[in-house]
């Protein structure tokens, strides 16, 4: 047994609910033992062979049962290992095959990995699942999850329809890639770009292992560092939402998805805006929860509270894998955590809140209540009066914002708010008389006119407290460019009035009697976004101006399951700890802004490792380092320094990569350099020059 650690949570809400804030418990008493198969390749049609561990419940052989499908690119040998076991090994002690496979061109996988999503990538799923299928240990039902990758994937497959896959869990996902995903946001390229594309350029620089594959690991691992993309400059050829990012996009035709789902997410993450949607657009038995968590399983969630996710998942397994009676459907159709306004920190290891309850969305207990602008103030009544204001941001504006998206580690949260919204031009209501509660997402409407062909307009919504302490609810961001849909770019004429919105994220929040709202609007958001190629001023008309919060008015909902179990740990070894230092400093005499955030021993902090099992250390150092002059929006530089060190002795490698983006008026520049040791010896070297025009941008 584990003690249980609880933390009650301050409620201001109707009901006055508690929350209790519980350990993890490891369970090693599940029904079902559990034998592990290391390796297991599954053949393709095309001769390729897929790498897969399996997970067999004992007694499988004789009594087949339903599988669980989890396929990505994070190499299941020492990638997602420590992730694994404890999720994979719970499924399985409750009477599920779990089959985790790498993709073509990743981990022992053969081939190569040429981009995101491709349609060899679902090809090959419907394959894998038709195999797993067809084996004597499985009844012929087969069920797909993931996060993140592992999320988009399972719902582009559903979309194909394989008859073998019965339902899907998704988790941390998006139903558009374009304008839901870590490349664009309100058609502006988010710097998380750059970061996920150098750091599946480090991924995938991990050798393969022969004591998977045999001797042809060097000569095959040799080929796949020759051949491989760099993915950061594919997606930026692409800046507006073409047939490349409507592929795998399941929001084209939620009609293809005939299978139940169930969808998962939190507030710290950056995918939270696809669950309502998802559950609008589809036809199907669907569930949805999105609670206060980061880019984690819910059973791991930071901030807390945590789940119990593999309860409420087997359930929906049970349910529709093994034709179980289950209560996975009862209650409301989306369990969400409404927060309590809490401190500004860019730590927050515990979320406050509630939990509530909506039986459908659009839902009948959300209204619009619109605010009009005046001078530094919202108001409730119309202001008729011309009233014209004009917006031109420092570069700067966004220092202490957080990260786009949260993985659970400190310094991630945006901090106090007052500092950017100095920089911004900030409207306010009074004094609130009772608490406002919002779920959904906010919007904010103007005419406006700019003074050059490229703009960006930046919204905050923001809980100021009695002191003045500012804590951001929710964000969103417009290229102005794309005001006619993001398919293509239609060039401000400067001067010109043009009718512009921003669609804030989807948000859950009371604001408390005593405090005030605040919307912050801005011209510039760095360091999360890219700046656009010229300082634009923007003159807004006030009398047009419209801020709409998404009020709720329904009611408590029990909630999901507040336990957090899992199976077993996977046997590690931690050779050293990892930390996450964040600095921002400011070079008076030149005006310009550095922020660094270097994971030391760890991309998250996760420190240096061996997976005891496969006698495989891992270790990944990554620096992040962008700098930008207020004056000069084409000062913007962003550089990646990453350390990946693998493997075993006799059979250890290291990867120096250095990666740099830049721009200028017209063109995107990623330039950099990747060298390899093996055992201290250089093996392999490449130079990075890619050059992109700028659409729009």
């Amino acid at each position: 047994m584990v003690t249980i650690l609880t933390k009650k949570l301050r409620h201001r809400g109707k009901i006055n609910m508690s929350v209790e804030v519980k350990e993890k418990k490891i369970r090693t008493d599940l029904p079902y033992k559990v034998n592990v198969v290391e390796n297991q390749w599954i053949t393709l049609s095309d001769g390729t062979n897929l790498s897969s561990r399996i997970w067999l419940p004992e007694g499988v052989n004789e009594k087949p049962l339903p599988a669980i499908l989890e396929y990505i690119p994070y190499r299941k040998t020492d990638g997602t290992r420590a992730r694994d076991e404890p999720m994979h090994g719970y499924f399985s002690g409750n009477g599920y095959v779990v089959v985790r496979v790498d993709m073509r061109g990743t981990g022992e996988s053969d081939g190569l990995l040429r981009d995101e999503y491709l349609l060899q990538e679902q090809d090959d799923a419907l394959e894998v699942i038709d195999w797993i299928s067809k084996q004597p240990w499985c009844d012929g039902n087969v069920g797909m999850m993931g996060k993140s990758w592992g999320g988009f994937n399972s719902l582009q497959v559903a979309a194909r329809r394989p008859p073998a896959l019965k339902a899907i869990i998704t988790v941390g996902f998006t139903d558009d890639r374009y304008n839901q995903d870590i490349h664009y946001k309100g058609g502006c390229v988010l710097n998380d770009n750059f970061w996920w594309g150098a750091i599946m350029l480090a991924y995938q620089c991990r050798p393969i292992d022969p004591k998977i594959v045999g001797d042809r690991w060097k000569a095959d691992w040799l080929k796949r560092l020759e051949e491989q993309p760099l993915g950061a400059g594919q997606w930026l050829e692409h800046q507006t939402r073409d047939e490349y990012w409507k592929h795998g996009s399941v929001c084209e035709d939620y009609s293809a998805i005939e299978i139940p789902v169930f969808a998962v997410d939190g507030w710290a993450d950056s995918y939270q805006n696809s669950v309502l949607t998802l559950m609008e657009g589809l036809s199907v038995p669907r569930k949805a929860i999105i609670g206060p968590w980061a880019h984690v399983y819910a059973h791991d969630g930071a901030p807390g509270p945590a789940m119990g996710f593999l309860q409420e998942a087997t359930k929906w397994w049970d349910h529709w894998l093994k034709g179980k009676e289950t209560d996975t459907l009862d209650g409301p159709m989306v369990d969400i955590w409404l927060e309590d306004h809490m401190k500004p920190s860019c730590i927050q290891h515990v979320s406050e809140g509630r939990w509530v309850g909506l039986e459908n969305w659009p839902s009948k207990d959300v209204s619009k209540k619109v605010f009009n602008l005046t001078y530094g103030k919202l108001l409730n009544e119309e202001n008729e009066k011309e009233e014209i204001i004009k917006i031109k941001t420092p570069q700067n504006h966004g220092l202490l914002s957080g990260e786009w998206m949260g993985a659970g580690v400190p310094g991630e949260s945006p901090s106090d708010q007052r500092l950017d919204d100095g920089m911004a031009v900030v409207f306010e209501t009074d004094v609130l008389g009772e608490d406002l509660e919002i779920v959904g997402y906010p919007k904010f409407e103007v005419e406006l006119a700019s003074d050059k062909k490229k703009a960006m307009l930046f919204a905050q919504l923001s809980d100021v407290d009695e002191d003045g302490a500012v804590t951001r609810v929710s964000y969103g961001v417009m290229n102005l460019t794309h005001l006619e849909g993001h398919g293509k770019v239609v060039e401000l004429t400067p001067g010109e009035k043009v009718k512009a919105f921003v669609g804030l994220d989807c948000c859950a929040h009371k604001f408390p009697k005593g405090h005030r709202i605040r919307l912050s609007l801005a011209t510039t958001f760095w360091p999360m976004f890219w700046p656009m190629p010229e300082d634009a001023t923007l003159s807004l008309d006030l009398s047009t101006a419209k801020f709409i919060l998404p009020e709720f008015n329904g009611s408590d909902s029990a909630g999901p399951n507040m336990n957090p179990e899992c199976a077993a740990l996977t046997p590690t070894t931690f050779l050293s700890e990892g930390r996450v230092d964040r600095s921002i400093s400011y070079d008076i005499l030149t005006d310009t802004w550095t922020c660094i955030t270097d994971g030391v021993g760890g991309v998250f902090g996760e420190g240096v490792y061996r997976f005891d099992e496969v006698d495989v250390m891992v270790e990944h150092n990554l620096k992040r380092e962008l700098t930008l002059t207020n004056g000069d929006p084409l000062s913007a530089k962003y550089t990646i320094y990453q350390q990946m060190k693998l493997g075993r002795e006799g059979w250890m490698t290291d990867a120096d990569i250095v990666v740099t983006q830049s721009s200028d008026m017209d063109n995107f520049y990623i330039t950099g350099h990747m060298k390899i040791k093996l055992n201290e010896e250089q093996v392999f070297e490449r130079e990075y020059d890619f050059k992109v025009k700028r659409n729009g941008l």
